[in-house]
């Protein structure tokens, strides 16, 4: 743990150890998520354009929001959609081109992953790219780099994100209590009387947390696999591998690099002296690779003893609601690919995405032979 004094970000605490942050994620009388003090990501926002979302509320306030929507990622929910995932993976597999060069992330993360969220949030089809072009906005950096500008640009594309689904939301209440996330906010008892930047904050939210995750270590998952071909063909020979490929490969990705927390009090860490307001950050993609915590965390390995030990769904009661969606989907689109393909061959390098929180693949160029 070292103090940052100058960063593009400004000063800030780095926490690279797992049992550092894991000790930080669950000592929430001293480490706030809250949005009021700068949320959870390590560039500040403005305040007057912070919005809360349950992942910035510390306790109590935290859990009666996260309540609202966990209904969804229950076991038997899950149970219900592997079905309809596991059609909509095999008809992107079967259309994709052969013999060709195309992008693995358009045509396969990005397809897929905004597949799901429409049926999540019960958002029209037609539409539905607008859902990761909009979680895509949410955590850029503008700038020349970035997918806008200027900030200015960036919160008008958000403006249009809360417009779209203010309209959405005006139907659900009307309509009675369905089981998508939306229906379920507007009729849940601690959601539904939102402010508007609570009700966009949330969106925002389960957008990123159901886009990010599942599209970056998809597009990640395929990389990985190409820089090491031994592990590529062990999973071919054994696609029961896949139980312990998925959460290894999550791992590996670190689709979150960090999460951020802000100092409630003058506090001794680790022999260090954290001041009140101080800014704290837990870097995911450090602890996924410490060796004090995980045996060899600079090798893939597939076929590891305890591959669930990692970060890249945080820890404690922030703990990515969403998780087992994600390995969900995950296994069905590896299960699905090794039944057609003998191999999908990476050309190039890829492009990665301009961000300080989303670590992630732009674009991926692949081919599949004819």
């Amino acid at each position: 743990m070292h103090y940052c004094k100058d960063s593009m970000f400004g000063p800030y605490w780095s926490v690279t150890r797992y049992n550092d942050i894991m000790e930080i994620e669950t000592n929430h009388s001293v480490f706030s998520s809250a949005s009021s003090l700068g949320g959870i990501t390590i560039r500040d926002i403005d305040p007057e354009l912070r919005r809360e979302s349950f992942i910035s509320m510390d306790p109590p306030r935290h859990a009666a929001q996260r309540k609202t929507v966990a209904p969804m990622f229950t076991p038997t929910h899950l149970d219900n959609l592997a079905l309809s995932i596991r059609q909509r993976s095999a008809e992107c597999l079967d259309n994709l081109p052969r013999g060709e060069v195309f992008d693995w992330v358009d045509h396969v993360s990005i397809e897929l992953t905004t597949q799901m969220l429409a049926v999540l949030f019960d958002f029209p089809w037609e539409d539905r790219r607008k859902l990761t072009r909009w979680s895509d906005i949410a955590t850029t950096i503008p700038g020349p780099d970035g997918l806008v500008a200027t900030e200015d640009e960036r919160q008008a594309e958000l403006t249009e994100c809360a417009g779209y689904f203010t309209r959405l939301w005006k139907e659900r209440i009307e309509q009675p209590p369905k089981s998508d996330l939306l229906s379920m906010m507007a009729h849940g008892a601690a959601t539904r009387d939102m402010d508007a930047k609570n009700f966009l904050g949330n969106l925002i939210l389960l957008i990123v947390g159901g886009n990010d995750t599942t599209r970056n270590t998809m597009s990640g998952s395929l990389h990985a696999l190409s820089q090491h071909p031994e592990q590529y063909r062990k999973l071919r020979e054994n696609p029961a591998l896949l139980d312990s490929f998925v959460p290894e490969v999550i791992r590996w990705q670190t689709p979150l690099a960090h999460m951020r927390r802000t100092a409630l009090a003058d506090f001794e860490f680790r022999g260090k002296q954290i001041k009140k307001g101080d800014k704290v950050v837990m870097w995911y993609v450090s602890g996924n690779r410490d060796a004090d915590a995980i045996e060899k965390p600079y090798e893939f390995i597939i076929d590891r003893a305890r591959p669930r030990t990692h970060l890249s769904f945080g820890f404690g009661i922030h703990r990515c609601v969403g998780l087992r969606l994600a390995e969900l989907q995950l296994k069905i689109i590896w299960e699905e690919i090794l039944k057609r393909f003998d191999h999908i061959e990476v050309v190039g390098e890829p492009k990665r995405v301009y961000s300080s929180f989303v670590k992630g693949l732009e674009t991926l160029p692949v081919k599949i032979a004819a």
